[in-house]
């Protein structure tokens, strides 16, 4: 976390707050987590270096950025237009070649760049989205803020195994929505 320009991820008027242990507003009704909440996922999928993670909901790339630190390939899918824009054209300028940043509704994934070794949601669905669950990699992880949307959610960490998913409850957070076919299905 400590080469990631966090600065470079939030709004200029408020750069000056880019290091404190706080969620801060990014636009389009969105927020970049708080560093505490970007380590402890980032952690707890256990990245070993060699892997391909989908990242559900881009809105600055910071988190993105973090995990191209680690990682060999990132995708990450943002479905508000104006987010996906300024983070893949920031992501570029700051040399990450090793992300691709998708437009669309992450819900469904990304079957072209499928499967994945990890998946992180950065927004909260009340529910696991099947689509995404079937792009994971036996052996995978993936998670997520998983509880109602508009309350407290739960992080929850899943592996799969074979036909089985064990899940493991890691503590209480709030995150945003996640937009799309998850509201609306």
């Amino acid at each position: 976390m400590a080469k990631v320009p966090r600065h470079a991820f939030v709004p200029e008027t408020i750069s000056s707050q880019a290091y404190r242990d706080h969620p801060l507003p990014i636009g389009e009704g969105q927020t970049i987590s708080q560093p505490y909440i970007v380590a402890l996922m980032t952690e707890s999928l256990e990245l070993e270096g060699r892997e391909h993670v989908l990242e559900v909901g881009t809105g600055s790339g910071y988190q993105a950025a973090v995990l191209a630190e680690i990682v060999s390939r990132v995708t990450t899918m943002e479905i508000k237009e104006v987010l996906y824009h300024r983070a893949a054209r920031l992501l570029d300028r700051l040399g990450y070649t090793s992300i691709t940043t998708v437009f669309g509704d992450g819900y469904y994934g990304h079957p072209p760049s499928a499967p994945f070794d990890c998946i992180m949601i950065t927004a909260a669905v009340d529910h696991i989205p099947a689509p995404l669950l079937d792009q994971l990699k036996p052996g995978g992880r993936l998670i997520l803020p998983l509880g109602n949307p508009f309350s407290f959610q739960n992080l929850v960490l899943l592996r799969k195994k074979a036909d089985e998913v064990f899940v493991k409850q890691i503590t209480g957070v709030l995150f945003v929505p996640m937009t799309g076919r998850a509201l609306n299905r």
